[in-house]
């Protein structure tokens, strides 16, 4: 591959991993205006980089196969999750302590935050799969950005919730919510 073509392919990979790392650092966002230790915040970027490098090889390998019915499926997917979360956090807030919050620091709740900002990196992953890109470059560029903007979306996300106090977790939720509905739509 001539240096033309590959800077050409980088330019391409590094705008799409990019683009990836914004439904990480919205959910980022989103779990850090509930409050969040820094400890968790290194733990759960790291969980979503390892996430968005295991997803798009799974992509990649996969692309060589299926056709692009995948993309839309994935992605729906990942709207509906990020739906439930959002809605979950907002019923949360409103109802107060009686209701048990979604647990960022549970085995469980770690992977589907992880899933649910990850599925797209899989759907992308086909794609590029049937371009024939980059494994190497592909995986590394999506998994830095992944977890690179996810923790500074719980860092963003962290930093505004002390200034917005009980109605934190409710604008985290609202955040989620939208960026569901636009993954949906």
């Amino acid at each position: 591959m001539d240096v033309s073509a590959y800077m050409g392919q980088f330019l391409t990979l590094l705008i799409i991993a990019v683009a990836l790392g914004f439904d990480a650092f919205s959910l980022g966002l989103g779990i850090g205006l509930k409050g969040i230790r820094l400890l968790d915040i290194v733990k759960l970027g790291a969980v979503i980089g390892l996430f968005h490098i295991l997803m798009p090889i799974g992509g990649l390998l996969t692309g060589q196969f299926v056709s692009g019915l995948l993309g839309s499926v994935a992605t729906t997917a990942a709207g509906i999750l990020l739906l439930l979360l959002g809605g979950h956090m907002i019923y949360s807030s409103i109802r107060g302590e009686g209701v048990p919050t979604f647990n960022h620091r549970s085995s469980l709740g770690l992977l589907v935050l992880a899933l649910s900002v990850s599925v797209d990196a899989f759907s992308v992953g086909v794609t590029l799969g049937m371009f024939s890109a980059d494994l190497w470059l592909t995986i590394l560029l999506f998994g830095f950005f992944g977890g690179m903007m996810s923790m500074l979306g719980l860092l963003l996300g962290r930093k505004v919730s002390s200034k917005l106090g009980e109605y934190g977790e409710a604008c985290g939720g609202a955040i989620l919510l939208v960026f569901g509905l636009l993954f949906i739509v």
